[in-house]
């Protein structure tokens, strides 16, 4: 029997993980799990309840589960420090400042969910283009 011999998985940069990329993964986090959980009761309202329109709770409910994915993917690859994990996490936060500007917009209690969305989209941008988060994911610098 001939022994086989299985690539290295990609631990990512050694050394500890910065503080910043640690909120910046436990803000995406908390952005995934909110989508995962109104998600989730947007579909059980649908299937049990007795919405307007049960298909429009259906699919919303699903597509917001599945728009959870992304942001709890990027949040595991930032606390591991795969480098693949900023760009989905950046995507993310670029797609959440819209939304937050469109709650702000509609009013009501929808404000302060805007300002919060926002706010959070804001700050994990920025702990993700700072210079220690880039090189605790092995990102180098560009050269000018």
């Amino acid at each position: 029997m001939s022994k086989q011999t299985q690539a290295p998985e990609d631990t990512g940069p050694a050394g500890p993980r910065p503080t910043r990329l640690t909120v910046a993964a436990a803000l995406a986090g908390a952005e995934g799990a909110a989508l995962a959980v109104f998600g989730a009761y947007l579909l059980v309202m649908g299937l049990l309840g007795s919405p307007e329109s049960p298909t429009q709770a259906e699919t919303g409910g699903l597509t917001l589960l599945a728009l959870a994915a992304l942001p709890l993917a990027a949040a595991r690859g930032l606390l591991l420090r795969r480098r693949w994990s900023r760009g989905p996490a950046l995507i993310t936060q670029i797609m959440a400042v819209p939304v937050a500007w469109t709650l702000i917009s509609t009013g009501g209690v929808l404000i302060a969910v805007g300002a919060a969305l926002g706010a959070v989209a804001l700050a994990v941008l920025a702990l993700l283009v700072n210079p220690t988060a880039t090189e605790a994911l092995g990102i180098a610098p560009r050269d000018a």
